[in-house]
């Protein structure tokens, strides 16, 4: 896939994103640590397994109902960490600050952030900030990286899905994503649109503690529960089959999708997660999930084959069945 220029559609996490990854950032920087492209690295320093990971945060608008990009830059790090079934310890706070940019904002975010910093038990432990221009960015964006500890005996990562492996997902589809649209676009719909940005790193402790190996984790942000499942389908070279009858939405969501049309399978959120365990822990794990504030809504949505590897299919509700693609183009930018 060749392009001249970059697009928003280069953000989208979709097809034409995974495409400057694999044409001009893997070609100059791939190695075995980054090559596999998880949510974070896994590093051995002196005996002790960590993970590394980093984000940058461009959401507009910058408030939204269930957050703002502050929480938001908090939990999108501390649970990337946790999707490689490490406890996040430490945050980077990096602030790319509009000149004009209003000191209550900034003061409602910073304590935003300490908020999520508190409510994940991390610290942030250095930082950067820069002021630029009027008109040189948009208002504020903030990056921030992430280190935390793999405790002995965990595996995780999207090469390990295995057939026979019970795939759940810990809450209802496309509440960030369509909360920020309504949003942005001033449309009202009836029911409350919520972003769902939350920090997992607790509910995955209370999954690793009843199942050690849980074979894969990952918050399908960019590009929502479709293109992430993709993902790792093509990662571990296995097949994937959803049933569309088990997929959570929430009806105010579901009919802001339909009006709008927009598929909830490719929507982004913020506080879910998709997990592949083995069946015979499959029970075991949702209760642990359902246990949680993060889980409650927490369900089995398909399982892993071995036909069909690196592609996702879905048995619809008429008993059809579908391909699920990875998502092409830009739906929604600056989601996160």
């Amino acid at each position: 896939m060749t392009f001249d220029k970059i697009t928003l559609d280069h953000g989208s996490g979709g097809k034409v994103a995974h495409a400057l990854t694999a044409d001009l950032l893997l070609p100059r920087f791939g190695n075995p640590t980054l090559t596999p492209l998880n949510d974070g690295a896994v590093l051995t320093l002196g005996g002790q397994r960590l993970a590394f990971s980093t984000d940058t945060f461009t959401v507009d608008p910058l408030f939204f109902p269930g957050g703002d990009i502050g929480e938001l830059a908090v939990n999108g790090t501390v649970n990337d960490v946790a999707m490689c079934g490490a406890r996040p310890l430490y945050l980077s706070m990096g602030l790319i600050i509009e000149e004009g940019f209003a000191r209550r904002d900034l003061e409602r975010i910073l304590d935003s952030m300490q908020r999520a910093v508190g409510a994940a038990g991390v610290d942030v432990v250095t930082g950067d900030t820069k002021v630029v221009p009027r008109g040189a960015a948009d208002k504020l964006f903030i990056n921030t990286s992430g280190v935390g500890v793999i405790p002995a005996g965990i595996s995780v990562g999207a090469q390990g899905a295995r057939p026979g492996d019970s795939i759940l997902i810990s809450g209802t589809m496309a509440d960030h994503g369509m909360t920020i649209l309504t949003q942005r676009e001033g449309l009202s719909f009836e029911g409350d649109l919520r972003s769902d940005t939350a920090a997992l790193n607790h509910l995955v402790e209370r999954m690793l503690a009843v199942c050690p190996d849980i074979h894969v984790l990952r918050d399908p942000t960019r590009g929502g529960v479709g293109t992430t499942l993709n993902e790792i389908a093509q990662q571990s070279q296995t097949g994937i089959r959803l049933r569309e009858a088990d997929l959570p939405v929430r009806p105010a969501v579901a009919g802001a999708c339909e009006l709008l049309g927009f598929d909830p399978l490719y929507v982004a959120n913020e506080g879910k997660l998709l997990a592949f365990v083995p069946a015979d822990a499959a029970d075991a794990v949702l209760r642990a999930m359902q246990a949680d504030i993060n889980g409650r809504d927490a369900s089995v949505i398909g399982t892993v084959v071995d036909d069909h590897p690196g592609r996702v299919y879905m048995k619809t509700r008429i008993g059809g069945e579908r391909i699920v693609d990875m998502l092409t183009g830009e739906q929604l930018p600056r989601i996160c």
